[in-house]
């Protein structure tokens, strides 16, 4: 996947020049545009149509096993697989868990996850970046799932860059973080210090466990 798409090396010692950086984030940058570019190409074409059932089955069945107590949803920007429409039904799971919503604090570049309850439609109350978020008590969940724009068979993650997912799961090292990503998003990127290894990643034709 991704052959045409502008690459990193994946080699980790690109990451310890600070002469690179900016190198780098452009690089990342120009990444981050063309899988966007892509993703929503193949979400027109038969593959893409047909995906969401898929990998909301997939997510179920893994959920199932890790049996969170609190989940961490996320409220799905344009093209991301939507875990709120497409994964949650009366019964979804035998033992539904609580479910939290991501609020990003923009000033701050720091986020933390409100209770939400589930309900129909968009929530009214939205964060710092203007995405729908919850209005209950700040809860801290045990599994949470993660949207990706670009991933790496090794677990990695490529997202928007605001950093706000990595900087949350740095600071919760025992939470169990599933990637959420369509199979058109593989790609070859280098690990910068920052990132955060996810346990799993979902797609809808694989569970990718590094």
């Amino acid at each position: 996947m991704g052959a045409t798409l502008p690459q990193q090396s994946s080699s980790s010692s690109s990451s310890s020049s600070p002469a690179a950086a900016p190198e780098r984030s452009a690089l990342r940058a120009a990444l981050r545009a063309a899988l966007r570019q892509q993703r929503q190409q193949w979400l027109q074409s038969a593959p893409g149509q047909a995906a969401a059932p898929a990998l909301a089955g997939r997510l179920r069945e893994l959920l199932v096993q890790l049996e969170p107590q609190v989940l961490g949803l996320y409220w799905p920007l344009e093209g991301e697989f939507n875990a709120v429409r497409d994964l949650l039904s009366p019964d979804w799971l035998p033992e539904p868990p609580l479910l939290a919503l991501p609020y990003a604090y923009k000033g701050q570049g720091r986020m933390d996850y409100r209770r939400w309850d589930g309900a129909a439609g968009t929530p009214a109350l939205r964060d710092e970046c203007g995405i729908p978020s919850g209005a209950g008590a700040v809860l801290q969940p045990d599994v949470v799932l993660v949207p990706c724009v670009g991933f790496t068979r090794q677990g990695f993650r490529l997202g928007y860059g605001g950093g706000y997912f990595d900087r949350w799961l740095a600071a919760h090292p025992g939470v169990t973080a599933v990637g959420v990503a369509w199979s058109c998003g593989e790609a070859a990127f280098a690990v910068e210090p920052h990132d955060q290894a996810l346990m799993v990643i979902a797609t809808e034709l694989e569970l990718i466990a590094p």
